[in-house]
């Protein structure tokens, strides 16, 4: 068997207000991997994009642009990567509103616009969030609530001067802000609502407000979370979602291998199995 596995973790540009937490994650997931035989090479970003490594194994919260690139020509060559960099290019704003909407997994109404063009008004609801499309969110304007069409225009305009080619336009849902970790093909699966633990990037959660503990369906939730980790492929994921005042419950982002940071004690062991049983597929 071999028990090599290359490990690169995210660089502190990718994890806004939450390197401790991303860091911890992974530490934390290499030690399970360790004590059960494994081997670790740990890279950063930077250190894999100019090493040509050796380990056909990789595990990996990468987030830059290279670094993905690169690992999906060694996906392509018949590496094992997780998460796939195909998944995480996947989880990306505009791809991810794509694949959600096209495989009818409940998701806000949106729309996908070019940045630079004039914005049809009569198409946008008063209250909106505008996300960047190419990206995932580094600075707090990449993700912003907008009130009306004078902010909108102005948060465009401000994405078309920073070379942002397309923004994501969601309506915003009024209800409960609901986050959640999860591990493919496991039974692990943790929600919160993150007023409760302070858990913030950049305070957009103040938005929606304290959660007012609306009855919702469990089950349905880890079920549409499991059809997202699918079409987009992503087996180690978080996310977020609304639970409106009528229980119904709609996926507002997903993402690749997030901190975990209220839960990442328990979720590291299935982390790490999930790791090992893709693993042994090809060993």
């Amino acid at each position: 068997m071999n028990n090599t596995i290359a490990g690169i973790r995210r660089g502190n540009i990718y994890s806004p207000n939450h390197v401790g937490n991303d860091a911890a994650i992974f530490n934390l997931t290499a030690e399970y991997l360790k004590q059960s035989g494994y081997e670790i090479k740990e890279f950063s970003e930077e250190e894999f994009i100019n090493t040509d490594i050796q380990e056909n194994l990789i595990f990996n919260m990468a987030r830059n642009p290279v670094t993905i690139t690169k690992l999906q020509e060694l996906e392509n060559k018949g590496c094992i990567v997780i998460n796939s960099a195909f998944g995480i290019q996947n989880c990306t704003r505009e791809l991810m509103t794509r694949i959600l909407i096209s495989n009818n997994i409940p998701h806000p109404q949106s729309l996908i616009v070019e940045t630079g063009e004039p914005l049809e008004l009569s198409l946008l609801n008063e209250y909106s969030w505008i996300k960047r499309g190419d990206f995932h969110a580094i600075h707090r304007e990449d993700v912003t609530f907008v009130r009306n069409h004078e902010e909108a225009r102005y948060i465009l305009n401000e994405y078309s001067l920073r070379n942002i080619k397309t923004a994501v336009i969601n309506e915003h849902l009024k209800g409960d802000l609901v986050k959640f970790y999860g591990v493919a093909d496991s039974d692990f699966f943790y929600w919160f609502y993150p007023d409760e633990h302070s858990h913030s990037k950049f305070g957009w959660e103040s938005v929606n407000g304290k959660a007012k503990g609306i009855p919702f369906d469990l089950s349905y939730l880890v079920s549409i979370c499991n059809l997202a980790s699918k079409a987009l492929n992503i087996s180690i994921y978080g996310g977020d979602c609304v639970v409106m005042s009528d229980g119904n419950v709609k996926i507002i982002d997903f993402n690749d291998w997030p901190s975990f940071a209220p839960c990442r004690t328990a979720a590291a062991p299935y982390i790490a199995r999930c790791i090992m049983e893709k693993c042994r597929q090809v060993c």
